[in-house]
């Protein structure tokens, strides 16, 4: 595929799957964070104050599939989603007003994450 309208991410913190679609195909693409196990950080003497790292590499792959498209729907079912939405919005701003939304979605297959992207952007099909 050449050309790229837009494109579907589902993210977590170990996998984003990518989605480049157009009104005649689609092309995955898959960015795995290098390591499941991610780094907690602490505040001294705050009790509950771990939360994992950003892992900016990871960010920026995704970010690096994104070249070629246009809009963006971010989604995902948990806090990554909305962490790689920041990291977006405060390193990579051209990239960050193609985002068009963000929304929590659970585990769907890949056939139910094409379908989303082909409603959200009103992508038809040719016959």
């Amino acid at each position: 595929m050449n050309e790229h309208n837009h494109a579907i991410i589902w993210v977590d913190h170990r996998d984003a799957k990518i989605f480049h679609v157009t009104a005649t195909a689609a092309q995955r693409d898959l960015v795995q964070a290098k390591s499941s196990r991610h780094h907690l950080e602490h505040r001294a003497n705050i009790t509950g104050s771990a939360h994992r790292g950003v892992d900016k590499d990871y960010f920026e792959r995704i970010v690096a599939a994104l070249t070629h498209d246009g809009a963006i729907l971010i989604t995902g079912p948990g806090n990554a989603k909305a962490e790689l939405n920041n990291y977006i919005t405060e390193h990579h701003a051209e990239v960050a007003q193609r985002i068009s939304a963000v929304e929590t979605l659970d585990h769907p297959t890949d056939n139910e994450l094409l379908a989303l992207a082909r409603k959200f952007f009103r992508i038809v099909r040719p016959e």
